[in-house]
């Protein structure tokens, strides 16, 4: 019998000096992109880049993704699915975030998470029956808009950064600029795609090394930060207080349904590549319940919602090793990573371009993934039509919010969202357009 069949089973515990590394492994294939949204969602609640107030949000970010994982792998009554489903700082809550964070304000948009996270929570009761409402021409049309939307956030970064100020600056775009963020692109695709193993599947952290070293001989790095930054996070609930907004609620709700969804395929896929299987209804809700109230308890304390990682369910299938106490491990070293306000400092200390580098990565994977659920897609007229007017209506309005400034504050906040939009109408067209014949 091989390892990887012995570590089939998610109870079989590897010995330490395999697990640790494996869990390390699994840490770094989601690390850039656990921290990444904190970044971008402080940025547009006017926080400054790298002050305490971000490099809190990053510490949430890891420490909470960390106890969001043991909630997937340890496990309590019906919450978790006792499987290797790493947790982590979601994608697609970036732009809905974001925009209530830029206009409402980081307390409304922290205050809808934990309301949208009690009611993922709930979803764990029925998840088996609202798959119906989500197949892959939905749920892949809501990942296509979250990546599109996200695209020219990347470029800004790469050029200099997203605010007014920084676009106005005269440096904005230029070759030292670019030359960090393509440094990132580069190494991350060189590594990804001409190595194997850890090295292959931390390419994107290790190309943000590259691009973090490149700007610092540049003398674009600034470790002030770093050195006012303590050893240990004091954490403290409700750091911006709770207000209640009715459309960023919904907003963040809608979100958490597709990201729902997600956990599901994710969790199905975790037991195809690792063991073979279906994934059982137990599972399958437990990692809703774990979902749910990763993001609730994220919330409470200033940190964005919480998913499961799909590229982790990669690496239980590359490795073949099951055991979700590797994953476990995982989750410990995150938390552990969570404590060290240093860390987190090092971390916000990154030059803008730098992360532009990585997250034009990123998030055009996060489009290219959409693209690949709809080739599951018929592409008949009648898909073709709500894939159209599903995208028009989400990517326009957000690109010409004007276009809907006397709409009432709660349904612009909808109407402007991009990725609500996309989804709503995705749900309904679907729902009401006959099949062609």
């Amino acid at each position: 019998m091989t390892a990887t069949q012995i570590y089939a089973d998610p109870n079989e515990t590897p010995p330490l000096a395999q697990a640790i590394p494996l869990g390390l492994q699994h840490v770094l294939a989601m690390f850039a992109s656990n921290v990444t949204p904190s970044i971008i969602v402080a940025g547009a609640a006017g926080l400054a880049f790298g002050g305490p107030e971000q490099v809190y949000l990053i510490q949430m970010a890891m420490l909470f993704a960390g106890v969001a994982t043991l909630f997937q792998t340890v496990g309590f009554g019906p919450v978790g699915a006792r499987l290797p489903i790493m947790q982590g700082t979601s994608f697609a809550f970036v732009g809905v975030l974001a925009g209530i964070a830029a206009t409402m304000g980081l307390n409304v948009a922290l205050s809808a998470c934990i309301i949208a996270g009690v009611i993922h929570f709930c979803l764990g009761a029925v998840i088996q029956h609202l798959r119906w409402l989500f197949p892959p021409l939905v749920t892949g049309l809501v990942i296509l808009a979250i990546g599109l939307y996200l695209i020219p956030v990347a470029i800004k970064y790469a050029a200099g950064g997203a605010a007014t100020f920084q676009m106005e600056a005269e440096s904005f775009g230029s070759l030292m600029h670019w030359s960090v963020a393509l440094t990132v692109v580069v190494v991350s695709l060189v590594l990804k795609f001409f190595t194997k193993g850890a090295l292959s599947n931390s390419a994107i952290l290790i190309g943000l090394i590259a691009g973090y070293l490149l700007a610092l001989a540049f003398g674009m790095v600034n470790f002030g930060a770093v050195s006012n930054a303590g050893w240990f996070t004091a954490i403290a609930p409700l750091p911006y207080g709770f207000e209640f907004n009715l459309g960023a609620v919904i907003a963040v709700t809608l979100i958490s349904v597709v990201s729902a969804i997600e956990t599901v395929g994710d969790a199905s896929a975790t037991t195809k590549a690792g063991a073979g299987r279906q994934a059982t209804d137990r599972e399958v809700a437990g990692a809703t319940y774990a979902d749910g109230l990763g993001t609730a308890v994220a919330g409470v304390f200033g940190g964005l919602p919480n998913t499961s990682f799909s590229q982790n369910v990669g690496i239980v299938g590359m490795t073949g090793i099951m055991s979700r106490h590797v994953v476990t491990i995982g989750g410990l070293i995150l938390i552990l990573c969570g404590l060290v306000p240093k860390i987190g400092a090092v971390i916000a200390s990154m030059p803008l371009p730098v992360l532009g580098g990585g997250v034009i990565v990123m998030f055009g994977m996060v489009a290219a993934a959409g693209l690949n659920m709809l080739t599951e897609v018929d592409m008949n007229r009648r898909n073709m039509v709500i894939i159209a007017v599903s995208l028009a209506a989400g990517l326009g309005l957000n690109l010409v919010p004007e276009a809907v400034q006397y709409l009432p504050g709660v349904i612009k906040t909808l109407a402007t969202s991009a990725v609500a939009p996309t989804a709503l109408v995705g749900i309904v067209l679907n729902l009401v357009l006959p099949d062609e014949v």
